[in-house]
This record gives structure tokens, C-alpha cells and sequence, in this order.
């Protein structure tokens, strides 16, 4: 896990996006930005967590806060999910688990006593000048959402 800590530059990264698209922290420049791990789409907490950023996305969009959602998914399977829970935030795919290394959120994870490699859910609150301003780990899906958009809020 990374020792990334408030006040640091954000990794930089550049990921393919859902509708076929690329993203790079480059692109966000000079706009804060939410970038959130999630580990699998279309899986129940991953599925409320884009639902809850989705339904904020125009109280983001009015303080010109990009939200991205990033996992291992391939951009394919990220459009099948966007299509079916009618989702608005971009969604990355990060298929050689680089972002994720890059952001210390890539890591050995346990259920039902087997191990295992996977996403740990965090998200990552970027202020305009690239600097990390809040970090979430370990995050629990409910109110989170509303939890970033106030902390989003705090940086205008």
C-alpha cells in the first residue's frame, strides 16, 4: 500500500474511458477533481457508490469538480454499466491495476478466509493546482458520496 498522504502531488496516470475515450490528470488541470476506486462494476456497493456519485454529478458539475470512478474493468464492460443503472460520472479503466498501484489502493485482500489481489475502495479529492486535499480508505458506500461533495465544496 502507498504512503500517499494530504498535500502531495497526485499520481499522474491516464486511463481509457467508458464511450472510448482517454483521461489523463493532465486533462484535469486547473479544475479539482474526485477520483474513486471501486472494485468491480455492477456489483452491489459499487453499484450504489456510481448511483450516489452519479445523482450528485450536477452539484459537482456546478463547481466544476470532474468525477471519475476507476477499476479493473475494461471500458466495455464499464459502458454496459453506465447503459444499465443510467450512470453519469466517467468511468476508467485501469486493466493492469497501474492507477491503482500508483495510488496505494492495489493490495491483498481477504473474504470467506481466501486471499486474494484487489481494489481497496478509496477515493481521492484533487484540488485545482494537482495536490491531494482529502483522502477516503476503507471507504463505506453509504452517505460518501455526500460526504466528498461537502469536502468538494470546502475547497471553492
Amino acid at each position: 500500500m502507498s504512503n500517499l498522504q494530504e498535500g502531495m502531488a497526485a499520481p499522474g496516470f491516464t486511463v481509457a474511458t467508458d464511450g472510448g475515450g482517454m483521461l489523463s490528470l493532465e486533462d484535469l488541470k486547473g479544475r479539482p477533481a474526485v477520483i474513486y476506486f471501486y472494485p468491480k462494476d455492477d456489483t452491489p456497493g459499487c453499484t450504489k457508490e456510481a448511483i450516489s456519485f452519479s445523482s450528485l454529478k450536477g452539484e459537482f458539475d456546478r463547481l466544476n469538480v470532474a468525477v471519475i470512478g476507476i477499476s479493473p474493468d475494461s471500458t466495455t464492460r464499464h459502458d454496459k454499466f453506465k447503459t444499465k443503472h443510467d450512470l453519469s460520472v466517467t468511468l476508467g479503466a485501469d486493466t493492469d491495476n497501474q492507477v491503482a498501484t500508483a495510488y496505494g489502493v492495489w493490495g491483498e485482500k481477504s473474504m470467506y478466509g481466501r486471499k486474494y489481489m484487489g481494489i481497496e475502495r478509496s477515493t481521492f479529492l484533487i484540488d485545482s493546482q494537482g495536490r491531494l486535499a482529502r483522502i477516503w480508505r476503507k471507504v463505506k458506500v453509504p452517505g460518501h458520496a455526500e460526504e466528498v461533495l461537502e469536502a468538494a465544496r470546502a475547497l471553492g
